[in-house]
């Protein structure tokens, strides 16, 4: 075989490739404006990964001084929300958390958000402000990150009832994504 139909039969696969990517360009476009004005509002918030471990024994102080624990909780479905005030992602789903655990907690739902290395004169005024509802725990060591083994934020994961870690998420969590997940875990 010549160079030159080696150069030739090479160019011929790479436009192949080529026309391969603007036809599967073009199906996706075509499939995202079949969807309307809508599909441009759509849902990125994380999904979370279904895992299964035991609840990490974690005891750490909430914002009045007083020692709190993991293990106080058996019975509930648990929400742990790993955050700062620093962080964009955690300040914009402080709302979503504060409303979906005022219209669970009558079924045994709580939510724990654990503030990583902040002090109270930190957190405090950020709670007031978004007029957070739920326990407010410091870990100023971050305790709750080695636990959970995680170093994003925000981070969180839903212990269900007997004291099992059902859900993880890394990164935002939307209304529509806690309905669909954890309200399912609240039923059981």
């Amino acid at each position: 075989m010549t160079s030159n139909s080696l150069i030739s039969r090479t160019r011929f696969f790479a436009m192949i490739l080529i026309g391969v990517g603007f036809i599967s360009l073009g199906i996706m476009l075509f499939f995202m404006l079949q969807n309307g004005p809508s599909a441009s509002v759509q849902d990125f918030s994380a999904v979370p990964v279904q895992v299964d471990f035991a609840a990490p024994e974690l005891s750490l102080e909430d914002l009045a001084g007083k020692p709190v624990s993991l293990k106080e909780h058996v019975g509930s479905v648990v929400l742990v929300n790993l955050w700062a005030t620093w962080c964009p992602p955690c300040k914009e789903e402080m709302p979503t958390l504060q409303a979906f655990y005022e219209k669970h907690k009558k079924d045994g739902f709580e939510l724990i958000a654990i503030d990583q290395e902040e002090t109270r004169e930190v957190v405090q005024p950020f709670v007031d402000e978004f007029g957070l509802t739920f326990p407010v725990w410091l870990d100023i060591e971050y305790l709750a990150e080695r636990e959970f083994n995680t170093s994003n934020l925000p981070s969180s994961y839903v212990i269900d009832r007997t004291g099992r870690v059902r859900l993880m998420w890394i990164g935002g969590i939307s209304k529509k994504n806690l309905e669909k997940y954890v309200s399912e875990i609240i039923s059981e």
